[in-house]
């Protein structure tokens, strides 16, 4: 266990260490919203991309997988929403922040690399029939929820600007072009030339940790706002209510031990910005959604190893 906790520290080093040279003004804000382009514009979609083009998934039983991860997450999800409202007195849109906050974990910037420093390729792998999902339902639920909860009084359901939104942010984002462009080419076959490989593996092999600077920057920018008990307590629910509920439902499900232990280590990881992004977008709970993904991973460097160790322990 050693070596995990080991990863682990090293992982949510280099997150701190990019937060320092936030904090220290050692680089500018401008600096990591360039850096934070690169990791999810063109380092982590070409990652994504060439495990696409060379994976094996077979017996990472996807459909698995997904029912229990996704039925998980709709209970957390449920369960900061209702925090948010009945809990805290806000209204519903930013009761849907809450939601959002409280089970969008961040596989993106911090699971990528996590998975790689844990459970190696194989687990990346297996993260990586989560996250091609993960973002256009999560998306999608938010999206939806926003509709219902933000229309007047008789106004009717507007399905198709509804899917407009939905399409326009799945196909303009960068890890998804990426998952759909390696899964095309593997399909068809299609053998990319030597160099084409040589400069995808260069960018590739520096994903894990500029993504994770990133992190930390972002970190920097966002910070703690107002509203700090609030944000405690969707850090809270994200930490501890999730990762429980998938590692029920992984054993409930049948899932393989990796399988299993892949999914409640996603479960276990903190918000990410996209929480913060999908606030600012609707125009409500900014600050949920920046002190969640703030303090939920500041505590994660203690919680996410714990859960590690729980999931080694039932799983093998």
């Amino acid at each position: 266990m050693s070596s995990v906790v080991e990863t682990v520290l090293f992982v949510f080093g280099l997150v701190a260490a990019g937060y320092l040279a936030g904090v220290t003004n050692y680089l500018r804000v401008e600096v990591g919203d360039a850096v934070a382009e690169f990791a999810v514009g063109v380092a982590l979609p070409l990652l994504l991309f060439r495990t696409m083009l060379g994976a094996d998934f077979h017996g990472a039983a996807p459909w698995a997988f997904w029912g229990a991860y996704f039925s998980a997450a709709v209970v957390t999800w449920a369960a900061g929403q209702i925090l948010i409202v009945k809990g805290f007195g806000r209204d519903a849109r930013a009761g849907v922040v809450g939601g959002v906050t409280a089970a969008f974990s961040n596989i993106a910037l911090l699971g990528i690399p996590f998975m790689l420093g844990v459970y190696g390729q194989e687990g990346f792998e297996t993260l990586s029939l989560l996250l091609s999902v993960h973002l256009p339902i999560m998306i999608a639920a938010s999206i939806l929820l926003f509709e219902i909860v933000g229309r007047e009084d008789g106004e009717k359901f507007r399905l198709g600007l509804l899917l407009r939104a939905f399409l326009r942010r799945m196909f303009t984002n960068p890890l998804i072009i990426g998952v759909l462009a390696g899964l095309l080419i593997r399909m068809s076959g299609l053998q990319l030339p030597g160099l084409v490989n040589r400069l995808v593996d260069a960018v590739a092999d520096v994903a894990a940790p500029v993504a994770l600077f990133a992190l930390g920057l972002s970190l920097r920018k966002y910070g703690i706002a107002r509203n700090v008990k609030a944000g405690t307590a969707l850090a809270l629910i994200k930490l501890f209510l999730m990762p429980a509920l998938v590692l029920g439902t992984a054993w409930l499900f049948g899932l393989p031990p990796l399988t299993a232990k892949v999914a409640v280590a996603a479960a276990s990881l903190p918000a990410g910005v996209n929480s913060y992004l999908i606030a600012t977008q609707f125009g409500t709970g900014q600050a949920l959604a920046s002190n969640g993904m703030t303090i939920g991973t500041a505590m994660a460097v203690i919680t996410t190893t714990m859960w590690l160790a729980i999931a080694q322990a039932v799983f093998g």
